[in-house]
């Protein structure tokens, strides 16, 4: 189906929402998505995965005087979108009365058909079968290795129309691609597995070779290693643990956690919170960024929000309701997917360059942390204190000196962005293409080893 089509049935769909909520005197905002996508997984040198799946969903959050509700419905017949309608609208009648959310966006016109975000993909299947199957033996002819447990490519192409009773009319589409796989060895009763990937808009562009090295060489690396002393280490976190770790502490930037009182630097807007080398900004669109947008959740057209600069707060991401209730102008970061209601979301994490160079950041001793374990389950985003298994390296002069494992990470997140060492001159994309940060070193964490 061409992307024409498909963009004529979301705004049909989308229509006929909007008519049916003015004809009760409602205000509402519909999200219509569709989707295709390809998965495959190689197992043991065979395809053990081939899904092809197509699909479509459309929500819609009604507001009717100060009360607010959503449904969504995964057919877009006739029939279906009233019940859908109907159901919100019954469902507001019994909410709590929410003054801030409000439709807002008034008479935004994007239509963001960017072909850098799309671009043509005519790759024979048989290709993209035997990227998949490639990935397992790239893995498994390595000397050490043992298996490749997990190893798939895949790829999705979005489009969504964003539509409300203001007239306003958004859309977008974009194509992705990627490839992982994991590289697992055993030897003298002792494991270890790391996780390679790559992430493009092309299929040209995957990096077989850079996921398969990495997983591997990675994995062999850490094999033998074994704890470090229990103490305090200066840490390098790899770019992925470090976009883990930020991810997750984000609520210290949302202004819905603010607004529901779970945000622990409320009171901070302002106030430095950071050493003042660090700055930290929410960018839209950058080189290589994999989220880009050009229009928030709620239709307005997003831009470069900075968070921190050198070490103050500058304010928090908002949506149109979170910035109502603190008097402060929206940020263009609504996040709502059809099946949700209104929050906050970021686009690009991007840490500015630093002062010092390659040979600073990584100067003496240190221990360079290149795989994390519970992140999430272990680490208290109001409190700030976190505590982790992880895996590394100890490192000298930018040189790895020994593999590290079986060791517990711990520290206060909001401490350890006070005592930082130094902040590197170069900045690099994570392997979603979602952060960009330079080299970071944190002066002090506490390790849990022998």
């Amino acid at each position: 189906m061409s992307e024409q089509t498909i963009k004529a049935t979301l705004s049909d769909a989308v229509d006929q929402v909007l008519s049916l909520v003015k004809q009760q005197g409602a205000q509402a905002d519909v999200i219509a998505n569709a989707s295709e996508s390809l998965s495959l997984k190689a197992d043991q040198g065979d395809l053990s995965e081939h899904k092809v799946t197509a699909g479509q969903v459309i929500g819609v959050r009604v507001v009717k005087g100060d009360q607010v509700a959503t449904s969504y419905s995964e057919s877009l017949d006739s029939d279906s979108l009233a019940s859908m309608v109907n159901a919100a609208l019954t469902n507001a009648s019994f909410t709590k009365a929410d003054p801030d959310q409000q439709i807002r966006a008034e008479g935004q016109q994007i239509d963001q058909q960017d072909p850098s975000l799309l671009q043509a993909d005519n790759t024979p299947i048989e290709d993209k079968i035997a990227l998949a199957l490639a990935l397992e033996q790239e893995v498994v002819s390595q000397p050490r290795a043992t298996g490749a447990p997990y190893n798939g490519y895949s790829e999705q192409t979005q489009y969504q129309l964003l539509a409300n009773t203001l007239g306003t009319r958004c859309y977008h589409s974009e194509r992705s691609f990627s490839c992982y796989t994991a590289a697992l060895l055993n030897h003298d009763g002792k494991q270890a597995m790391h996780l390679g990937a790559s992430v493009s808009r092309r299929f040209a562009d995957l990096d077989l070779a850079h996921a398969t090295q990495l997983a591997y060489q990675t994995a062999d690396a850490l094999l033998e290693g074994g704890p470090v002393k229990t103490g305090s280490y200066p840490v390098i976190f790899e770019h992925d643990c470090l976009s883990e770790l930020l991810g997750a502490f984000g609520s210290c930037f949302s202004g819905d956690a603010a607004k529901r009182g779970t945000n622990p630097w409320r009171e901070k807007v302002g106030k430095p919170v950071a050493d003042s080398a660090l700055t930290i900004t929410d960018v839209a669109r950058l080189d290589g960024g994999m989220r880009i947008k050009a229009f928030d959740s709620e239709g307005f057209a997003t831009a470069d929000t900075p968070l921190i600069e050198n070490g103050v707060l500058v304010g928090f991401l908002h949506n149109s309701a979170t910035a109502q209730h603190f008097g402060v102008p929206h940020t263009a970061n609504a996040g709502r997917s059809p099946k949700g209601g209104l929050d906050v979301t970021s686009r690009h994490d991007v840490i500015a360059a630093g002062k010092h160079s390659d040979a600073d950041v990584h100067a003496g001793e240190y221990l360079e942390l290149v795989s994390l374990q519970g992140v999430h389950s272990g680490a208290n985003a109001i409190s700030g204190d976190f505590s982790f298994g992880a895996s590394g390296f100890v490192c000298r002069d930018g040189k790895r000196v020994r593999p590290v494992r079986g060791i517990t990470v711990a520290g206060n997140f909001y401490t350890m962005l006070n005592e930082i060492e130094a902040i590197g001159n170069t900045v690099l994309p994570n392997y979603d293409g979602a952060f960009f940060a330079p080299r970071i070193r944190f002066a002090r964490l506490s390790i849990a080893g022998e």
